[in-house]
């Protein structure tokens, strides 16, 4: 695996961060920076998205930072041109994971069922979103799909919580956990559930 994808698997989780104010992302990208778990994916979907993945990725510069929900090549390029330093996609867009590996761009599709999987491992890609994570079919799916697939890693992503990372991460071709319940608006709260986050990690 590449460095980035071994950086993503050495932290086991990605917080996902949906951008309502960049002021506050950028408090939360430092508390992220100052409490030992220097990564978060900023999804596509306000309008000012991309000025805060520009602004952290300038100010936080030890943060791993990738741009999710990306839809389209024109997305794809301008993250990439603002920081990101890898790109999540909710589903299976063969145009756009073809465009990225041909500019060695690291691109994490969703995929939830064999034929996209299949998909996915026709195009060379070997670590995938499974997203919606709890409403597909949650641990169990996971590991039903990890005996034909042996050779593919999982981040899920979508209904994961504290109460049941340690399930997920505990798979073993599980390679990270995404999601927005490892920051809070509340800012000290954040704290103690990237404490309590890193807890889980530590007892797998």
């Amino acid at each position: 695996m590449c460095e980035i994808i071994n950086k993503i698997n050495e932290y086991k989780v990605i917080p996902v961060v949906t951008v309502k104010d960049i002021d506050k992302t950028l408090q939360q990208a430092k508390i992220l920076s100052e409490n030992g778990l220097p990564i978060m994916e900023i999804t596509m979907r306000t309008d000012i998205s991309m000025n805060a993945l520009k602004e952290i990725s300038k100010k936080y510069p030890d943060i791993l930072i990738g741009a999710g929900t990306i839809l389209t090549i024109e997305q794809a390029k301008q993250a990439i041109k603002y920081g990101a330093k890898f790109l999540v996609s909710p589903g299976f867009n063969k145009k756009l994971v073809k465009y990225c590996i041909k500019h060695n761009i690291i691109i994490i599709p969703g995929c939830v069922t064999p034929t996209e999987i299949e998909m996915a491992l026709n195009c060379n890609i070997s670590v995938i979103k499974f997203f919606p994570a709890e409403l597909s079919g949650g641990v169990n799916m996971i590991k039903a799909l990890s005996a034909p697939y042996n050779n593919i890693s999982f981040i899920p992503t979508g209904g994961i919580n504290l109460s049941n990372l340690k399930d997920y991460l505990s798979i073993k071709k599980v390679l990270a956990c995404g999601g927005s319940f490892m920051i809070d608006d509340d800012l000290e709260k954040s704290k103690k559930i990237i404490n309590d986050t890193q807890k889980i990690i530590s007892e797998i």
